[in-house]
């Protein structure tokens, strides 16, 4: 990531700034630059913006809709959360944190990985495959963690439910240990705090079967449920905003992300599945584990199961190419 690069700058690089070929269609909004490659690669920004700015733009945008809402709020936050470029707090180090590596993903897995529509409800999982998925979602200093120019921010509430070995309840996985005082004292609950593996920062706060408190959570979704546990992304929220600025909302979420995207991957690996439960409710969030204020906030949902097959659905190969 190139957190250099302002969000002004990037919209004139991509030509959404172009006012005049979107009149009566919806804006584009510019997010981050990103720069692939196997090294680290210094991009001139000058002179990409000059070269782009003397060429030519063909087309226009097309509208999505004739009927359109517009919700004045959203636009409201693009505009509080603009970012005007800012220097990394690291370069090309880890995202904070020396969680352990693994085994590499290899190419079948990255192309296989799919998202659940719905879990068996059932089927249980070992401690072992449990505790290789969280400790993947661990920051480290390899990939895709040291794409990311701050340390880690986001920490998982977890529902766990069928774990076998793992006993079913509420836990906390620590992320960055930096946070951890600051969330003992922010959770107004009195949580056991029981460690909960020798190999991860995990901690069992509430014993119990909190199936139905994680599906009432998740918007009343039976997904939340159904797996082989559930968990909430909590966000380090007002200190990370006072320390970054309002630019650093979407540096949250994009960091909920790539914690996502690693979990669907070790789902695949440990021969499960799992999906984003976007639908949740924060407030009870919040309720549950004892939260007030925006010192933590709730981010997004996930779960991890086995996934039953939706067989209104066909399955054709996909990258012909790979």
């Amino acid at each position: 990531m190139l957190p250099d690069w302002s969000h002004a700058d990037i919209a004139a690089l991509t030509g959404i700034d172009r006012d005049e070929d979107y009149v009566d269609a919806e804006r584009e909004e510019p997010g981050c630059l990103m720069v692939v490659g196997r090294s680290s690669l210094v991009v001139g920004r000058e002179r990409l913006l000059t070269a782009v700015r003397a060429g030519g733009w063909t087309g226009k945008a097309s509208q999505l809709s004739e009927d359109h809402v517009q919700w004045t709020f959203i636009d409201e936050i693009a505009r509080a959360t603009e970012d005007a470029g800012r220097r990394p707090l690291v370069t090309n180090g880890p995202a904070g944190g020396d969680g352990p590596q693994g085994v590499p993903w290899d190419r079948a897995l990255l192309l296989q990985r799919r998202s659940a529509v719905a879990l068996d409800g059932r089927s249980s999982i070992d401690a072992g495959r449990f505790f290789e998925i969280l400790s993947r979602a661990m920051p480290a200093a390899g990939p895709p963690w040291d794409a990311l120019w701050w340390d880690a921010r986001i920490h998982l509430a977890l529902f766990v439910h069928r774990v076998d070995g793992v006993e079913p309840g509420l836990y906390m996985l620590i992320r960055n240990a930096r946070a951890a005082d600051a969330l003992k004292e922010a959770m107004t609950r009195d949580f056991l705090w029981t460690r909960a593996a020798d190999s991860l920062p995990l901690f069992l706060l509430v014993r119990g079967d909190c199936r139905r408190v994680a599906e009432r959570l998740s918007c009343d979704q039976e997904i939340a449920a159904d797996g082989f546990f559930s968990l909430g992304m909590i966000a380090e929220f007002d200190a990370s905003l006072d320390e970054f600025g309002s630019a650093f909302y979407r540096h949250l979420f994009w960091e909920s992300g790539v914690v996502g995207q690693v979990l669907y991957l070790a789902a695949e690996a440990a021969g499960a599945r799992g999906t984003g439960i976007g639908c949740f409710y924060d407030d009870p969030v919040h309720d549950v584990l004892g939260l007030a204020g925006h010192t933590f906030q709730s981010l997004y949902h996930f779960t991890i199961g086995i996934h039953l097959e939706d067989l209104r659905l066909t399955t054709e190969p996909g990258y012909p190419w790979g």
